[in-house]
């Protein structure tokens, strides 16, 4: 095909509000900062790279990498209320089924969560002997199985199971009230925006202004509703301009220019975020920027769906679509195997601090081990346990809502 052809075809386009294909790069993006991060605690590597005689430092994006699990929950947030926000301007609005919803979020979640917990604590944590008492290892343990463990400092920082998982507690909360949150977003907009915006403006107000350590309040779910209430925003302006707006070369430009704009604009709040000094300012200027930050991306995300072919490209091909498939896996994994090679001494190094000392050949080979192998786990886990039993849920529950015996649709269907 001719490529002007090709392009000017592609620019006139209609944007899909079923499927935001650009969503894929910039998640799988998001977690893959923060597994850098935390990959990056333990080898100590400059983050760094010469190109042409440039050298292009990335230091800032590394050193604030937490602050993109920000970033995972506000696309929580967007592609949750997306089904709603199709249904805002219906004249006859169906409602997504809340039964449904817990049904789908279970299946997603729960077997991939609990199988990490449940191999951490049987494998690693009891043979070890990690706990000094049966009183905390049930504590631990039964706090991470209900997603409370968030709310103690020696389950939450101290757990002897995998830190990590305090996003996926933050998130289960969420999903809780979800539904509700969804409705009254759908049916007045403007004042639950305004309610969860002020509910988290005043929790985090209040932390700053009366705690000295905001260790176990930094990342609580009220510090977080501003956040998901953008990406609700998002959705609901992406979905009506997919409605509104007829597209033409001249609006694929403007907005991939906008969206190179809204990136620089992150990358401001990066650099400002990476300079803070002690961790508890880290902690306070994650929360002054959280905002500004969800702000900035939800309009970049909106923008990116609607951007250049090229642009979008960037964000939604086969290896985005991949690292998209598994960034959950590997999520959940990352940052314990970092922790537990560096404990092994895999790989072997010179130096019995080779990070401290700089032992570069060390680090580069700690480092790409770190993700080789999360990504390996995570391929495995997601094509061989977690999507089979997703699929077999999937199939039972829609049996049950059919009137069906399980047993005769799988039957049926095998």
């Amino acid at each position: 095909m001719n490529p002007a052809k090709w392009w000017r075809e592609d620019a006139c386009a209609q944007v899909n509000a079923r499927h935001v294909d650009v969503m894929d790069g910039i998640r799988a993006l998001c977690i893959f900062i923060v597994a850098w991060y935390h990959i990056w605690q333990q080898s100590w590597l400059w983050p760094t790279l010469d190109v042409g005689g440039f050298t292009l430092n990335f230091d800032p994006l590394v050193r604030s990498g937490y602050i993109w699990v920000d970033a995972m929950l506000l696309i929580s947030g967007f592609l949750l209320f997306l089904p709603y926000a199709r249904e805002l301007d219906s004249p006859a609005p169906r409602m997504p089924d809340a039964a449904g919803f817990y049904v789908r979020r279970a299946l997603r979640i729960l077997p991939s969560y609990w199988l990490s917990v449940l191999s951490i604590f049987c494998f690693v944590a009891l043979p070890s002997g990690a706990y000094h008492s049966t009183s905390y290892m049930l504590r631990d343990l039964i706090s991470h199985l209900t997603f409370t463990h968030v709310f103690a400092y020696d389950t939450y920082v101290a757990t002897q199971l995998n830190v990590v998982l305090w996003t996926l507690a933050v998130e289960v909360q969420f999903y809780l009230i979800f539904p509700l949150l969804a409705r009254a977003f759908f049916r007045k907009p403007a004042l639950t925006y305004a309610l969860m915006l002020g509910a988290s403006l005043l929790y985090r107000g209040l932390v700053l202004a009366t705690c000295t350590d905001t260790t176990l309040l930094v990342n609580q779910l009220p510090a977080f509703f501003d956040v998901y209430a953008n990406g609700f925003l998002a959705a609901v302006v992406f979905v009506r301009l997919t409605r509104d707006l007829r597209h033409t070369p001249y609006t694929r430009i403007l907005f991939t220019a906008l969206s190179v704009m809204l990136l620089c604009v992150v990358w401001h709040i990066v650099v400002r975020q990476a300079g803070s000094g002690s961790t508890e300012e880290i902690r306070r200027g994650q929360m002054i920027h959280r905002y500004a930050f969800s702000a900035v991306l939800s309009a970049f995300i909106v923008c990116t769906a609607n951007a250049g072919a090229l642009w979008r490209f960037l964000f939604s091909n086969r290896l985005m679509r991949y690292l998209s498939a598994v960034s959950f896996n590997f999520y959940i994994w990352h940052q314990y195997l970092a922790v537990k090679l560096r404990e092994w001494g895999i790989p072997p190094s010179v130096s019995a601090q080779p990070n401290f000392d700089g032992e570069m050949p060390w680090q580069w080979q700690y480092t790409l081990l770190c993700f080789a192998l999360a990504l390996l786990v995570a391929t495995l886990i997601t094509y061989a346990f977690e999507r089979p039993i997703a699929r077999l849920g999937a199939r039972v529950y829609s049996a049950r809502r059919a009137g069906r015996k399980p047993k005769d649709d799988l039957r049926a269907r095998g």
